[in-house]
């Protein structure tokens, strides 16, 4: 993916040299799927979170972050790709839709901070909370990805970020709103399969959004698709639990397999319309 030189997005909250601060709790909250990120994350390094949420949090030390220089370059990646994001959706709004975007804010951390949907931390990963209508992110997230989860590549990164933004597109068309009502008044059984619903549909409108970035900014590179299916398919809930030595439980899946994750993705990329993947939640 050629990023290096390209315009940066004003949406960016930067929030690594404060220290963070504050408690990972709460992780619901708002409506979000806090509770859903800390559960993928727990599958990631194989251990189980339960008793530091029962326990009412992880304090954090709200000490000074340094800021790397390759710290400064994750940013800088994510800045562009959020500004392309930004520049697609308003397209596609505009063109299929017949509706203005307004777009996300992407809030950038290093080890701890507050959001209405509860703290974000290395506990939970990178999420949206529709409370702020926010996007939270470490980029240390990145090397996670790329060295124990086994996406690598810069356009794996910028699925990530994709992804978390489809969420803020589900929010603006009131998609995501709905349906986490629906989730608080059914079984846990029904909430994780519109949970992965949810999911699917943001992997797809992550790849309407690759479509639509190599139509309008030359950007994609030879095999830059190719990483951001590998990075859906190496975070499906079989490949997750398999992967931390737990048995593959379909009933607790939250975010879809491996196959259906990159299959929604190259959906999006190869039909570039959103009806394809308001399909998922449609009759909900």
């Amino acid at each position: 993916m050629e990023w290096k030189g390209r315009r940066g997005s004003r949406n960016i909250e930067d929030r690594r040299s404060s220290g963070g601060g504050g408690r990972v709790a709460g992780i619901g909250g708002a409506g979000g799927l806090g509770v859903v990120a800390v559960v993928v994350i727990a599958y990631f390094f194989g251990y189980d979170l339960t008793p530091l949420l029962q326990d009412g949090g992880i304090q954090s030390s709200g000490a000074q972050q340094e800021i790397t220089e390759a710290d400064q370059e994750r940013a800088e990646f994510v800045s562009v790709t959020l500004a392309d994001t930004e520049e697609v959706w308003a397209d596609v709004f505009r063109q299929q839709l017949g509706r203005t975007y307004t777009p996300a804010t992407l809030v950038l951390y290093k080890g701890v901070t507050a959001s209405p949907c509860g703290s974000a931390s290395g506990a939970t990963g990178p999420f949206y909370c529709p409370g702020d209508k926010k996007v939270y992110l470490d980029t240390d997230f990145f090397v996670t990805l790329s060295r124990q989860l086994g996406a690598q590549g810069d356009f794996a990164a910028a699925y990530v970020v994709a992804h978390e933004i489809g969420h803020h597109v589900q929010d603006e068309l009131g998609i995501l709103g709905r349906l986490n009502q629906i989730r608080a008044r059914v079984t846990e059984a029904e909430s994780n399969e519109i949970s992965v619903r949810i999911e699917l549909q943001a992997d797809c409108l992550s790849g309407i959004w690759a479509r639509t970035a190599q139509q309008k900014f030359g950007s994609i590179e030879a095999g830059d698709f190719e990483e951001a299916v590998n990075a859906a398919k190496q975070i499906g809930d079989d490949t997750l639990q398999r992967n931390a030595g737990q048995r593959v439980s379909p009933e607790s899946f939250t975010h879809g397999t491996s196959a259906q994750r990159s299959g929604w993705f190259q959906k999006g990329l190869q039909s570039g319309q959103v009806k394809t993947c308001l399909a998922l939640t449609d009759g909900i």
